[in-house]
């Protein structure tokens, strides 16, 4: 079987590059790199056209007589400009993008990737434009997918309902939890760096509405303590008021935001971190949680959308529209050690179910099925 793949979303850097030279990859960007790298590591079968926008990254799997790059000038636009022409004439069986986005008349069965409806649920926090494009060409890829993938039955139920789909049209496939690698630096080091001092909580994640900070800097400033919150995250978009949000309610000097932490670096902060909080207001799965757990890290998150599906028994849930809430599972974790130290037997437990390498392995069956069809 020849299987084409739109790889774009694996090497463009949306959040720039990191200290090797590689594009921050986070959501999307780094989903559809785990799934190119492990369908490569797996699949000695299939025969693999990877398109691209620019030359691979170091890190992508190397070419071999199976496994080709098609490199496409970049161009607004691309997949449609650049992507669509150039695969109209190719022979594949069947043609993956790992992204809302398909090219436009694909001559074979396509699939693509929606990790969440973000934008149907918060459409007032995307801008006009990127709204427009996710209406337009997502519902035109949608309409054209022989099958659509994603990450959770939480996300499957929202694209059937707004998509009216078949049920038997959306494939759910779970996520897997990266490795990285070991930092240079001791823990010490780290911490005298970001200038993180005694016991604290922690937060990963884009600083934007739908990730619900501002409720939990409230809820935080409740807590009479001499925690930290370590709130880790690039700044995505209507972010000021996150900013805001410590001086408002008076837990500035309590409150530290870090940037650009390397991927080696993150394992120390979750280590180290009394809890580590997720209060998403909705997320199409939500993986910081169980790179959370994969180092032994106490999970408290929202009960909503796909978040009890990655946290399984292994977290606390709270309502993420009640601050109140949100504070009372803090404590709770924080006062009892007997519950902690069970979360952080069962998240390792939770972490199990999951790797890129079972990811990929049900994206490659997905493909063979829908090429059949």
């Amino acid at each position: 079987m020849k299987i084409g793949i739109n790889g774009f979303e694996a090497v463009i850097p949306r959040f720039g590059y990191d200290s090797n030279g590689l594009p921050n990859r986070v959501g999307s960007s780094q989903v559809a790199f785990e799934w190119l790298t492990e369908l490569e590591k797996i699949d000695k079968k299939n025969r693999y056209v990877i398109y691209l926008p620019v030359e691979p990254t170091w890190d992508m799997p190397k070419e071999r007589e199976a496994w080709q790059y098609i490199v496409l000038p970049s161009k607004p636009l691309w997949t449609i400009f650049a992507l669509s022409p150039a695969i109209r004439k190719a022979k594949f069986d069947i043609f993956f993008s790992p992204t809302h986005y398909g090219p436009l008349f694909v001559p074979c069965p396509q699939v693509i990737s929606i990790l969440d409806l973000s934008y149907k649920h918060f459409s007032e926090l995307f801008k006009k434009r990127d709204l427009l494009q996710l209406n337009l060409w997502g519902g035109y890829s949608v309409r054209r997918a022989a099958k659509i993938i994603t990450i959770s039955n939480s996300a499957k139920s929202d694209i059937i309902r707004e998509y009216h789909v078949p049920e038997a049209g959306v494939e759910v496939v779970y996520l897997g939890v990266k490795d990285v690698g070991k930092s240079k630096m001791s823990k010490e080091e780290i911490f005298k760096k970001y200038s993180v001092e005694g016991p604290f909580i922690l937060f990963v994640g884009t600083l934007q509405p739908r990730k619900n900070i501002v409720r939990l800097v409230e809820a935080f400033s409740r807590i009479k303590s001499n925690l930290q919150l370590v709130i880790i995250g690039r700044r995505g978009w209507q972010f000021e008021e996150i900013l805001e949000a410590p001086r408002k309610y008076g837990v500035s000097d309590r409150v530290r935001f870090l940037e650009n932490i390397a991927d080696e670096e993150l394992p120390a902060f979750y280590e180290n971190a009394e809890l580590f909080i997720l209060p998403s207001l909705y997320e199409g799965f939500g993986l910081p949680i169980l790179e959370a757990m994969k180092y032994g890290c106490p999970v408290i998150t929202s009960n909503v959308s796909s978040l009890p599906e990655a946290g399984g028994d292994a977290a606390v849930y709270f309502d993420p529209e009640s601050v109140s809430d949100i504070a009372e599972k803090i404590e709770k974790v924080l006062s009892d050690e007997s519950l902690a130290a069970r979360m952080k037997r069962e998240g390792f437990e939770q972490v199990k179910k999951f790797s890129w390498e079972k990811s990929a392995r049900q994206v490659l069956k997905v493909l063979e099925e829908a090429a059949k069809s």
